[in-house]
């Protein structure tokens, strides 16, 4: 008779056939027997989302972490909703919109509108939902599927979107708006509805990101054809900064938008700037002092498991590769790289402190610092000698968050924009936050973003003579939960102030993040 460990084996293996044949991670009760379903999901290599339906989840994630499911939600809902509705639907036009600017973050409500629906929720996983609408779809042409969801085209959903959009997500809609090309699909939509109010509103929308051609198109055309229209600015300001208009990406908008729109909160918050020391030395030495502290805390935020002791024996060279204990520890290869890409950072620092732009350092030096951090666990041959070849080549996803980073090809487009904007901010608390915030935001490698991200801050900081500061692993959940409040909604203020207090600290010379 088989043992437990071979009828689960036997298990795996029809899971993994049914995964190859295109279920990655969308699976009905009809293509697994019940056997193995309830085997699978006993060891945690299934859950179940809802009556019928299962994903394959990670049997080593800890109970109640959402991150399996985050991670499966859109194929999820492009898979059951192909099952469900075939092509008898779509998702609404204000989702259509969200995924058009490159806003892909896991929504806790997600409204589906089809005609064979009776209005009622879908309940799924971590307090997310489906609402399925009564409501006649639109007509094919303005229906488009990507990743196989069916979504509005943009010019449709523009028109089909509540007013309250413009509002609630103006960075969306902004970066949204900035894809139009010219007028003639929105203006042979708004002809064929006779949408004359929405006709004036879209016009005072382009109009406010300074589009101004287009405006001026939808109100000539409109009222060539006897629609009497009145232009209306939807959103509630103007944008602080001049968008691109010629962009393939929507996520370079996106970026110079939630820069332009967070920096005043970030301002209203930051503790005024010291100013460049005159002592540069001085200032380089203040990084060497609190290096043991540094490593201890943003070592651990990861998850690391370091001690003191190891990591002033990487520093002080006593960590030897060809010792076997050494060798092996994969906490030993995060300290070893940690001390030399800090190295690489105050290399950056000396180039700040004499005056040189500190975003164009950082474009130029940030992969020599990733470089450096992952070499030693390259040369034991610990992760790939490609992993350092650059940006990721694959989607990334980060642990128990609704935020999805963006794909592998916006990340090329959108960090040179990242870089443009700390070079051309004038404050050094902007660019340490924001730019913070930002690269983490992008997650442009596969691993290490979160390291990268307060090197980046660190460097930033010290553009301002700022001192180095350090986010203590005590509070790394306020941490993350500010961060993934920022991602998610926009809001950048807990971030803000919760940074400003570590760094106002700092400067009173009583640092938050201590070692006993």
């Amino acid at each position: 008779m088989a043992g437990p460990g071979e009828k689960l084996a036997e298990s795996l293996v029809v899971l993994r056939k049914i995964q190859k044949e295109g279920s990655l991670t969308a699976i009905k009760t009809s293509e697994i027997s019940r056997v193995h379903r309830e085997r699978l999901t006993k060891n945690g290599f299934l859950k179940e989302v809802t009556k019928g339906w299962y994903i394959s989840t990670d049997p080593g994630e800890k109970q109640g972490k959402s991150t399996s499911w985050y991670t499966s939600y859109w194929q999820f809902c492009a898979r059951y909703l192909e099952e469900k509705y075939n092509d008898e639907y779509t998702i609404s036009a204000e989702q259509s919109i969200l995924l058009h600017s490159g806003n892909d973050t896991v929504p806790s409500q997600m409204v589906i509108r089809t005609a064979k629906a009776h209005n009622k929720p879908l309940q799924l996983l971590y307090n997310t939902s489906l609402f399925i609408m009564t409501s006649p779809l639109p007509k094919i042409a303005e229906v488009e599927e990507k990743n196989g969801i069916r979504r509005l085209t943009l010019a449709s959903a523009l028109i089909h979107c509540t007013p309250s959009m413009y509002e609630k997500s103006a960075t969306d809609m902004r970066a949204a708006l900035a894809q139009i090309p010219d007028s003639s699909e929105i203006t042979r939509l708004l002809l064929d509805g006779s949408h004359s109010v929405i006709a004036g509103r879209l016009a005072g929308a382009f109009r406010n990101i300074g589009q101004e051609r287009i405006a001026n198109d939808i109100i000539k055309t409109m009222e060539a054809a006897d629609f009497k229209v009145t232009e209306t600015d939807p959103f509630n300001d103007k944008p602080k900064i001049k968008l691109s208009f010629r962009e393939r990406s929507p996520y370079v908008n996106r970026i110079k938008l939630m820069w332009s729109e967070m920096r005043e909160v970030v301002l209203k918050h930051f503790p005024e700037e010291p100013g460049i020391p005159n002592d540069s030395d001085s200032y380089l030495s203040s990084i060497d002092e609190i290096y043991l502290t540094d490593a201890y805390h943003s070592l651990s935020i990861e998850r690391y498991v370091v001690s003191l002791e190891l990591i002033e024996k990487v520093r002080s060279g006593d960590w030897d590769p060809e010792n076997q204990e050494d060798r092996d520890h994969k906490n030993a290869m995060a300290a070893r790289g940690y001390y030399l890409a800090t190295q690489s950072v105050k290399e950056s620092i000396k180039k700040i402190l004499i005056g040189e732009n500190p975003g164009k350092v950082l474009d130029y030096d940030h992969s020599e610092w990733y470089r450096e951090l992952f070499a030693p666990s390259v040369t034991l041959g610990i992760i790939s000698p490609g992993d350092l070849a650059g940006y990721r080549n694959q989607p990334i996803y980060i642990s128990n968050s609704l935020h999805v980073p963006m794909n592998k090809d916006a990340v090329r487009d959108v960090m040179p924009t990242l870089f443009e904007m700390i070079e051309g901010e004038e404050h050094s608390g902007v660019r340490a936050v924001l730019g913070h915030f930002i690269f983490v935001y992008i997650h442009p490698y596969v691993d290490g973003n979160g390291r990268m991200g307060r090197f980046l801050m660190n460097s930033m900081l010290a553009s301002g003579g700022y001192p180095w500061t350090v986010i203590p692993v005590e509070e790394r959940d306020k941490y993350m939960s500010t961060l993934e409040e920022a991602s998610v909604t926009g809001d950048i203020e807990p971030f803000a102030e919760y940074l400003s207090y570590l760094v106002r600290e700092s400067l009173r010379g009583n640092p938050v993040a201590k070692i006993e």
